[in-house]
């Protein structure tokens, strides 16, 4: 799950289910080993695909999130779901957000960029920690969609970040596998703060 800056709220009127009925699945928290199982690619584009797809828009839209790879709700496949959610720039109040929600059913990356972009990531697996993550600022991603059509396009910018951070996800790995050690012991040890506290 590539997590919302919790500084930016939703309107959670604006976030409502395009597809029903849905379900809010629960997600998976590290150290829960399934986070580290390397995901299966999808074969069989059914209804029972594009349910649990519709799934994965309500438990990301709830946590609020914006991306979400299935292996974080358990399900060990190579699907990922994003909606950037940016603000809506005909809102003078900055409070509405534009909706395009996307799925990537096995994406594959190619021509990543040498140029490199620093964001700052979060993860609902790694609940309420955050961490600067250095990755390539462009690349090209090919996937199918719900029906296996498949797709090829060019991503920059956020949307870059976003899909690699969910597709890393795909492969076992998490966010903050990119920092050293001692950061990383930092955010585990926050995190362990924060779960005795509750």
């Amino acid at each position: 799950m590539y997590c919302l800056n919790p500084q930016r709220p939703l309107d959670p009127a604006l976030l409502r289910p395009y597809l029903h009925p849905m379900a809010i699945l629960p997600i998976i928290e590290t150290p829960d080993p399934r986070l580290r199982v390397i995901s299966k690619p999808v074969e069989t584009f059914d209804a029972e695909l594009k349910q649990l797809v519709a799934d994965m828009f309500e438990t990301m839209y709830d946590a609020p999130g914006i991306g979400l790879a299935a292996i974080q709700v358990g399900v060990p496949k190579r699907i990922l779901v994003i909606d950037l959610q940016e603000p809506d720039p005909e809102d003078e109040e900055g409070k509405k957000v534009i909706r395009d929600p996307r799925v990537f059913i096995n994406p594959v990356f190619s021509d990543e960029s040498e140029e490199h972009s620093v964001y700052s990531e979060g993860c609902l697996s790694v609940p309420e920690q955050y961490a600067d993550v250095t990755r390539p600022a462009e690349v090209t991603v090919d996937w199918q969609d719900e029906d296996g059509k498949h797709h090829q396009e060019r991503m920059t910018g956020l949307m870059a970040t976003c899909i690699q951070h969910e597709h890393d996800h795909l492969e076992g790995i998490l966010f903050i596998d990119h920092l050293s050690r001692l950061k990383r012991e930092m955010v585990l040890k926050k995190l362990a703060k924060l779960r005795k506290a509750a």
